[in-house]
């Protein structure tokens, strides 16, 4: 290994506060991989959740591994550099297991570079039992694990907490019994009900290119992957792990209240992937507060439902009460109130994010949002009487059934919102900013819009310019968006199936040039981005069952076709 690399490694250890480093040579070994940079990654509770729990194993060691630096790049192409965990500086080719936390589909690419940049075969049927067993886990995956399905020996779908330690269990079993890889991925498939092992279902397409049939290649093997959630997360403890610097969330101890979303809006993957709603007690809350001020001055409270947690004003109270700051992420729109805000304010938030996503009674409706143009309005009114000077809104674009229509409703509401910080903050408050968060609509697996098709990119550019326009001689409206271009490559993988694993093999080897990797590989990417699908017809995740019913989200889908049938 480059000895600036590891100089680098090491100065970064001695910045973070609570890792673990075990001795090698008594445990099964595991590097926890996060296919983008340290900042990202260690700003993920979710990583470092599975970082604790396979330390917590009494025969297990787990070290990181994250996607180098670009300016580290040019030590990778001279051949001076190796890949290396960031505890001991193991080359990858000494873990026994090498598992990957993945949450965002764009990081997929990352991936393949981590494995070529460490000399093991990216196909999981290339590579013998002298490689780490390739594991991932992860919300993507979760959702739709077949563009990833060739690289993979097996997934742990699902929540964490159960499904690792079974899997550490049964990994353990077979290196003491000395089991072929290929048994003990079998044996696992039969017996832990979150894992998938893509190379023992085989897929079968018909002359349209659609899917004609999933079917695992041995009758004992199970038809369906069932996620089961956790029933009580106050079973355990979700908090941060490792306090690092130079991370996306630094000053902020995270802790996890809630998971899943009784809302269910119809685009939302989370609600339907952590289905159902469950709540932290806040006795444990405030425990893991208590340890988390004696590390940083600032509580970030995590979940997906933050607003919904029925003692969230407690929690708050108490941070308010121990002279700290808390951050959380959006506000539901419906749950804003003058005691929660005040709550918020004297917890140090001078920035509030609320995600109306449409401007239009119509979308609102669509998209099950469940509010009227008035909450906003009467939301704003109430973030600037309890002087919150920044005001951060979050809108898609390209959503089934939008019209121009609805792009100037964005505009108005914006105006709108302004309006009233304006004429509620005149002579008396300081009003800075509104921040218009504009992202394409992504239709996502396990949703009751995962039949739509993508919008078309270019047009999506027309709508966010049009937006820019109309703010752009505006100071106190600032507006950010996504480039579209991603957004295509985001719905590709999303939505793909096993054959776009062709596509990602075609960017590795062209080294990130997705333009002409898309025409090299005879796949039309259109197939899966912009066609909306019968449904009745097989997606790519439906051996994936999350607890929702595909009949279910089948019928709410319909609904929405119909006129007058949105709610």
């Amino acid at each position: 290994m480059d000895w600036k690399l590891r100089k680098k490694y090491k100065a970064l250890l001695e910045q973070e506060r609570g890792y673990l480093k075990k001795v090698w040579g008594t445990y099964h070994s595991v590097c926890l991989a996060y296919p983008n940079y340290y900042r990202v990654g260690m700003a993920n509770l979710g990583f470092q959740t599975v970082y604790k729990i396979f330390n917590d194993q009494p025969s297990f060691l787990c070290e990181r591994l994250f996607l180098t630096a670009p300016e580290d790049d040019a030590e990778f192409a001279s051949g001076a550099a190796g890949v290396v965990s960031l505890e001991s500086q193991k080359p990858l080719r000494q873990f026994d297991i090498l598992a990957f936390s993945v949450s965002f589909e764009n990081d997929y690419p990352n991936i393949l570079k981590m494995l070529a940049r460490a000399g093991i075969p990216l196909l999981a049927a290339e590579r013998n039992d002298s490689y780490p067993l390739i594991i991932g886990g992860g919300i993507a995956p979760t959702l739709n694990p077949e563009p990833l399905a060739d690289f993979f020996d097996l997934f742990i779908l699902g929540e964490a907490e159960i499904a690792l330690p079974q899997f550490a269990v049964s990994f353990a079993q077979a290196a003491r019994r000395r089991k072929s890889r290929l048994k003990y991925l079998a044996d696992m498939q039969k017996n832990i009900p979150s894992v998938y092992v893509p190379s023992l279902y085989k897929v079968k397409y018909d002359k349209e290119s659609r899917i004609k049939s999933v079917e695992p290649v041995n009758q004992d093997l199970p038809v369906k992957i069932k996620i089961r959630p956790i029933r009580d997360i106050s079973a355990f403890t979700t908090q941060e792990i490792i306090s690092a610097p130079r991370t996306e969330m630094e000053d902020m101890f995270l802790v996890e209240i809630n998971r899943g979303c009784g809302h269910y809006c119809r685009f939302c993957a989370a609600a339907y992937a952590y289905h159902p709603p469950r709540f932290r007690n806040a006795k444990q809350v405030l425990k893991s507060v208590s340890q988390g001020l004696k590390e940083k001055q600032k509580i970030g409270l995590v979940g997906t439902a933050v607003c919904d947690h029925p003692e969230l004003m407690t929690m708050l109270s108490d941070i308010v009460g121990q002279n700290a700051r808390a951050g959380i992420s959006s506000l539901r729109i419906d749950r804003i109130s003058p005691e929660l805000i005040g709550l918020l304010k004297n917890a140090g938030i001078e920035t509030v994010a609320l995600a109306p996503e449409a401007g239009s009674q119509k979308l609102w409706d669509l998209l099950r949002k469940g509010i009227t143009e008035q909450d906003i309005v009467r939301a704003a009114e109430i973030l600037i009487e309890k002087d919150i000077p920044n005001l951060r809104l979050y809108f898609m674009v390209g959503l089934p059934l939008e019209d121009a229509a609805d792009i100037d409703a964005i505009i108005e509401l914006a105006k709108k919102v302004q309006h009233t910080a304006l004429r509620h903050s005149q002579g008396k408050r300081k009003f800075r900013r509104i921040t218009l968060s504009i992202n394409q609509f992504i239709p996502k697996p396990h949703t009751p819009l995962q039949w739509c098709a993508l919008d078309d990119v270019q047009e999506v550019s027309k709508k966010i310019k049009k937006i820019e326009g109309a703010f752009r001689k505006d100071k106190q409206i600032k507006v950010i968006c996504d480039v579209p271009k991603w957004n295509y490559v985001q719905a590709l993988l999303s939505l793909g199936d096993r054959r776009v694993g062709e596509i990602l093999l075609a960017v590795q080897r062209l080294n990130g040039n997705w333009k002409k990797a898309l025409k090299d590989v005879n796949i039309n990417p259109d197939f899966y981005v912009y066609r909306q699908k019968p449904v009745k017809e097989i997606l790519p995740w439906d051996i994936i069952e999350l607890g929702v019913p595909k009949k279910n989200l089948m019928s709410d889908y319909q609904k929405i076709l119909k006129p007058g049938e949105t709610g």
